[in-house]
């Protein structure tokens, strides 16, 4: 099984996803964007079995604006690691966080709040799929 390692900004914290993952691809929401201090945020989705916490956890902070979302950082550096999606049963492992995988986003969700629009071909969802309790509405480029 394939593993990626990453870790935050200073190195004191450090984790490792295993296997593919779910999906991947940009979020253009106001939340991930303030969070990102971003025009656009990359994810990458895994299950949570395939994440692991290898180092630093007394390090690790977390912060929740809503149940959602429970975002993890570094409390030494500030330096954002991932955030766990509980309802969704997936984790988001930020793209710059595990450099060794081969980003290759799939959607675009949240496109309705864009403030960078890109023009990839890529499907630009107004909110989330209709699996993930969104509207699954297509919008365009």
């Amino acid at each position: 099984m394939i593993t990626h390692k990453g870790n935050c900004f200073c190195g004191a914290v450090e984790l490792q996803v295993q296997g593919e993952p779910e999906g991947m691809g940009y979020c253009h929401c106001s939340s991930c964007r303030s969070w990102s201090a971003a025009p656009v945020n990359a994810f990458t989705l895994w299950k949570p079995q395939n994440v692991r916490l290898t180092k630093g956890a007394e390090y690790l902070g977390k912060f929740m604006k809503t149940p959602a979302s429970h975002r993890q950082y570094c409390k030494r550096c500030g330096g954002h690691l991932m955030t766990d999606h509980p309802e969704l049963g997936l984790v988001d492992v930020y793209a710059a966080t595990i450099p060794t995988l081969k980003f290759t986003p799939g959607v675009h969700v949240n496109y309705s709040q864009t403030v960078l629009p890109m023009k990839d071909g890529l499907p630009k969802l107004k909110d989330f799929p209709a699996e993930m309790g969104g509207s699954g509405d297509v919008v365009p480029e």
